[in-house]
């Protein structure tokens, strides 16, 4: 059983105070100061690009959690971006290509705790499609060691090494094979 992530906070961030008590299941509160700190979910996206093939770009991680398994190109939403900025940095930063976030679409979301240093991250996972053209020229990059393009009907779910990740590419087989 993993520790619920309020559990490692004992001091309020604010303060300093040992008076740092459960408020309730999302939040701790300082009897000191005053100050409650909510523990939400993470932004995160992952993207299903396609080319003109119907190939899926898929990336082999190449940092934990799950290294050397197969997941799609994605990352945590940074602060001041919205879903689709974060997705287009992602996308870039991990395979060299530069989307428009206009031709962005979003396809579903899932829940998610996501195993990072010694901490589960509860992550709210966006899901998005992304089309290119078949000669696009990819480069893995930050998280990714490998890129490659699989036809969809040779994408196997179980070759995923996250979970959400694993749903998700199910789900969005699902829907387009």
């Amino acid at each position: 059983m993993t520790e619920h992530p309020l559990e490692i906070f004992r001091f309020c961030p604010k303060c300093g105070s040992q008076d740092f008590e459960i408020h309730n299941a999302l939040s701790r509160h300082c009897s000191q100061c005053g100050f409650t700190f909510y523990q939400n979910p993470r932004a995160s996206t992952a993207a299903f690009i396609l080319n003109s093939k119907d190939e899926l770009l898929v990336a082999t991680r190449g940092k934990e959690p799950a290294i050397g398994t197969l997941d799609l190109p994605g990352g945590f939403v940074d602060n001041d971006e919205n879903a689709e900025e974060g997705m287009v940095r992602e996308i870039k930063e991990e395979t060299g290509l530069i989307i428009d976030p206009k031709t962005v679409e979003y396809q579903f979301s899932i829940p998610n705790v996501y195993r990072y240093s010694s901490m589960d991250i509860h992550t709210l996972d966006f899901f998005f499609l992304c089309r290119v053209d078949e000669n696009v020229e990819v480069k893995a990059a930050d998280d990714a060691a490998n890129l490659q393009w699989i036809p969809l009907n040779e994408v196997y779910v179980e070759r995923f090494g996250l979970r959400s990740i694993r749903e998700a590419v199910h789900r969005f087989l699902a829907q387009n094979c």
